[in-house]
């Protein structure tokens, strides 16, 4: 891969050596991985973390020197014939990323550490996995002109598949997919295909948003259930979820991730008569964003009406209107995964090429 082509797909990870040490802070803010790979043209010329720029400050640096000045210029790093090597260094290091430099040392690609890999033994919590896999995806639209979402390839399987196999690893084995566009395809994809978990096909009649097939579970799910909407990944403990919704007593637990958002211009509050009150430097705001993943008792499915278009989060509102619990579960931004538009899919497809 040439360098400029790196550059372009790895910006918002790398920076030039001649960067001040507050721009790099920004990009470590922004990119979820407390690190960035210093490069001096498309040579790797070392790398920065907030705790590198942190022992600078305090020796007396200032942020607007050069990072080249606080950067550690003996970075851990493979080549790329080694690559086999990297979780096992990055495991034993406690290092998130890893530089991938050819002969020339010139970075060629990075490989990310999967949050959560190796910090807790997967537990059998035997539960059923509902997906909703009935949408249009217009959002994906060329593919989804040819392909239904749920079978868009994520390397080398299916989204949906990916999806099965992270429940599939804690014993969640029963799976409901309720299908409505494209359904046959999809069916006649997993007749074909043979996976280890047992689906059982319910068919919308016509589109009911992404609360109202779930009705279709009444007297065929008698127990807490994960669901999942058909574009999402998350690398974490499903245990650790299903164990807090419990112990909270939710009807409904979503799933949330915290994303920092920073917005690229100077902010200024403006007062009555139009004089600037105060000014923000590209403020950073924060969020919980909801991923598209839910713990759900069978009680809350009373509240679906029939035959009706409605999307679970009305429906939560609804039951806490009725006095119900519902609570979330925050997951860091970067143990999710969206595909839910184009540019989200790409990169989706990079980061599951690392794992």
């Amino acid at each position: 891969m040439a360098f400029t082509d790196t550059m372009n797909k790895l910006e918002k990870f790398i920076v030039d050596k001649s960067c001040s040490l507050e721009e790099t802070m920004k990009m470590i803010d922004a990119n979820s991985v407390g690190a960035a790979l210093v490069c001096d043209g498309p040579k790797l010329f070392g790398t920065a973390t907030d705790g590198d720029i942190r022992r600078y400050l305090l020796a007396g640096g200032s942020l607007k020197e050069p990072i080249c000045k606080a950067v550690n210029r003996e970075p851990y790093f493979v080549r790329e014939e080694e690559r086999y090597l990297a979780d096992s260094i990055m495991d034993e290091k406690e290092i998130a990323v890893m530089p991938v430099v050819n002969d020339r040392h010139e970075l060629v690609d990075i490989i990310f550490s999967r949050p959560g890999k190796n910090d807790h033994k997967k537990e059998d919590i035997h539960i059923p996995l509902v997906i909703m896999a009935g949408g249009k995806g217009t959002r994906l639209w060329p593919y989804t002109n040819i392909l239904p979402k749920p079978l868009i390839p994520i390397d080398g399987i299916t989204i949906t598949e990916q999806i099965m196999n992270r429940f599939s690893g804690y014993g969640c084995d029963e799976v409901y997919m309720i299908v409505n566009y494209m359904k046959n395809f999809i069916k006649s994809y997993f007749k074909e295909k043979e996976v280890k978990q047992t689906i059982h096909f319910i068919e919308e009649t016509s589109f009911l948003g992404t609360g109202g097939g779930l009705r279709y579970l009444k007297g065929k799910v008698d127990g807490t259930f994960f669901m999942s909407n058909c574009d999402v990944l998350l690398d974490c403990n499903y245990a650790q979820m299903l164990e807090a919704h419990k112990n909270n007593g939710n009807i409904i637990t979503m799933i949330c991730a915290k994303k920092n958002l920073v917005i690229p211009y100077g902010t200024i509050e403006i007062g009555d008569r139009q004089q600037i009150l105060s000014m923000k430097e590209k403020p950073k705001i924060a969020y919980n964003i909801n991923t598209g993943v839910y713990i759900i008792e069978p009680e809350f499915l009373n509240l679906i009406p029939e035959n009706k278009t409605i999307h679970l989060p009305q429906l939560i509102e609804l039951a806490i209107k009725e006095s119900k619990r519902a609570g979330t579960f925050l997951i860091d931004d970067s143990q999710w995964m969206d595909m839910g538009q184009m540019e989200e899919l790409e990169q989706m497809k990079y980061k599951i090429e690392q794992f």
